[in-house]
């Protein structure tokens, strides 16, 4: 089955709070009881993808800021059929960033977030179950912006904390600063 991957890296993780250890049940119920959970035609939610990109110094990360959501976030997106979740967060950091340098630091979960897509045009409301990876790259490589993105940078612990409040990215960041 497609989905047995995803379900032994979901079994597998060790989230780090309540909340993280919700969603990661939610996700692996959701994830068992859709086997179309890869494709964005599934109304009620599906499957992403999402980046944290790090330093190797584990002293800065990058943040895309999202045209559609008028946000700051990790760089990700849709699975659209590909059950290769890491691949799918790999595929998309490099689309957002354009960053050539990119490795993962190791290919475990790093972190597991369910969040609401407010609806938009012909498209309801719906879940994105988020899988995150942790990934390195080269802070000094040049970073190439998409029509998606309004912006992308690298930024230390303070300055996120300065751009977002959002619980999720903070999430991560105390995942990294508190290790």
């Amino acid at each position: 089955m497609h989905r047995y991957p995803l379900l032994t890296l979901l079994r597998q993780h060790k989230p780090t709070d309540p909340a993280e250890q919700a969603m990661t049940q939610e996700t692996i119920a959701f994830v068992e009881a859709n086997p179309a959970c890869f494709e964005r035609s599934l109304l009620i939610g599906h499957v992403t993808g999402s980046a944290w990109i790090v330093s190797p110094d584990r002293q800065k990360t990058v943040l895309i800021h999202h045209k559609k959501l008028d946000r700051w976030f990790q760089p990700g997106g849709h699975a659209d059929g590909n059950p290769d979740i890491a691949g799918v967060a790999f595929r998309e950091a490099e689309e957002e960033t354009g960053l050539k340098t990119l490795q993962f630091v190791n290919p475990d979960v790093f972190d597991v977030d369910v969040h609401v897509i407010p609806a938009r045009g012909d498209v309801p409301e719906h879940l994105h179950y988020d899988i995150r990876f942790l990934l390195e790259a080269d802070p000094t490589e040049p970073f190439v912006l998409t029509d998606e993105i309004n912006a992308v940078q690298w930024l230390t612990v303070t300055e996120v904390k300065g751009l977002t409040d959002s619980e999720s990215v903070l999430r991560m960041v105390r995942k990294l600063t508190d290790n």
